[in-house]
């Protein structure tokens, strides 16, 4: 027989990818650091891969809760939808980090139909494409779209 999961043991992993966050994020900005330290190519395609798999994890709460709480799946639902714009800008910002020159690096745009060098350019590409065919099964334009909402509870 097993025992329930004590509340401090629920989501052992979840804890451990946001401690992970919290320690890179020090790491980042050391207090005796001039100047900081900036972003690379490599952080914005770990952070990208996992604000998708946090995207993943937000649809499937927001379909499980939806049928039994329905204004609650909404929200999470709307998590999802603001989550993906994260995600988006985050991919832009990669395409527009020095990095090897890409041919569309002044815009941001992500050509699938010209290929990318290879890793990490494909993989976040690929990953992106990927994560927006998703959304975008679940989600219409008019949610896609960037406002402000103000809380209701």
């Amino acid at each position: 027989m097993t025992s329930p999961t004590r509340p401090t043991d629920a989501h052992p992993y979840l804890r451990a990818a946001s401690a992970g966050i919290r320690h890179h994020t020090r790491s980042l900005t050391p207090p005796d650091a001039d100047p900081p330290t900036l972003g690379d190519r490599a952080h914005l395609d770990v952070l990208h891969a996992h604000l998708t798999a946090l995207l993943q994890l937000l649809d499937r709460l927001a379909d499980t809760t939806r049928p039994r709480h329905p204004a609650a799946g909404r929200h999470l639902a709307t998590a999802r939808t603001r989550l993906w714009q994260a995600t988006s800008e985050v991919h832009a910002a990669f395409h527009l980090t020095p990095g090897t020159p890409q041919p569309d690096a002044e815009t941001g745009t992500c050509r699938p139909e010209r290929l990318p060098e290879g890793p990490p350019v494909l993989t976040i590409c690929q990953r992106h494409l990927a994560a927006g065919h998703t959304v975008r099964r679940t989600t219409t334009p008019t949610d896609l779209r960037p406002h402000t909402t103000a809380c209701v509870r």
